[in-house]
């Protein structure tokens, strides 16, 4: 089956793009749009109502742009809005949640740790998903701060380590053998989470699962790009490009458009 119209995705700004570089790996040939909505990030302390209108005007944008599917690559985009999406538009939806599932089937400790928005951990999909590992103990953390400072670019910033400190520590007091990482964003933590956590910790994101269930849903369904070449990928901000240019190594075109 051949489809040639692109993947589009959507995040509350530019955290998104580790779930894009996992799809782009995978389906290189594949087009993509990304539409990084900074200007309302971080969407984790925002009502569910507020969530599910700000991931339709996404998605309106991307259906125009004639997006073939879309990818949710937020967690708390998925976790609050990804059902009245899929009730209201026929185009397929790749949603991103917490890998809680092979944390708590690994952990021979039975304590994994989620670090996650208050929108994620508030949510009842996210709760529907941890009630399913009754003999497992999830320390949840909601990580307050966390994106606003990597919108802006301080990944490595004497607050940014502070902070991680601060969540990390109970986990490691508490014994966990597994680390969830709940937003789209923390990927780009991991270089300072790893010199927090003991060596044995694991830390898990959900990336690779969701572009592996990209891939899928586009050879069952959708259908797959069959040119031979790299394929396009533009990206959309409403918000200043310089953090966002920076992650993607100043390679591919990004676009300030107010959406």
């Amino acid at each position: 089956m051949e489809n040639n119209n692109p993947i589009g995705l959507f995040d509350s700004g530019i955290g998104g793009t580790s779930i894009w570089q996992e799809i782009h790996e995978l389906l290189p040939n594949e087009d993509t749009i990304y539409l990084a909505d900074s200007k309302n990030a971080p969407y984790g302390q925002r009502s569910k109502e507020e969530i599910i209108d700000l991931s339709i005007k996404n998605t309106e944008y991307l259906l125009n742009q004639n997006s073939k599917i879309i990818v949710v690559a937020c967690n708390t985009a998925t976790t609050n809005a990804i059902k009245e999406l899929r009730a209201k538009y026929d185009v397929p939806f790749i949603g991103i949640e917490p890998a809680i599932k092979p944390a708590a089937v690994n952990s021979q400790n039975h304590v994994i740790g989620i670090l996650a928005t208050q929108g994620t951990l508030n949510s009842e999909l996210f709760h529907q998903t941890a009630e399913k590992f009754h003999d497992t103990k999830i320390i949840e953390q909601i990580g307050h701060g966390l994106v606003p400072l990597i919108e802006n670019g301080e990944m490595n910033s004497s607050e940014m380590n502070k902070l991680l400190h601060q969540y990390l520590e109970p986990m490691i007091e508490a014994n966990i053998d597994y680390l969830v990482l709940g937003c789209s964003h923390y990927p780009y933590l991991i270089p300072q989470i790893k010199k927090i956590l003991p060596k044995d910790i694991k830390i898990i994101d959900s990336g690779e699962a969701v572009a592996r269930q990209t891939k899928s849903v586009l050879m069952e369904k959708v259908g797959l790009n069959t040119k031979k070449h790299q394929g396009k990928s533009v990206f959309f901000t409403n918000s200043d490009a310089k953090v966002l240019n920076e992650i993607l190594g100043n390679k591919y075109p990004v676009i300030v458009k107010d959406f």
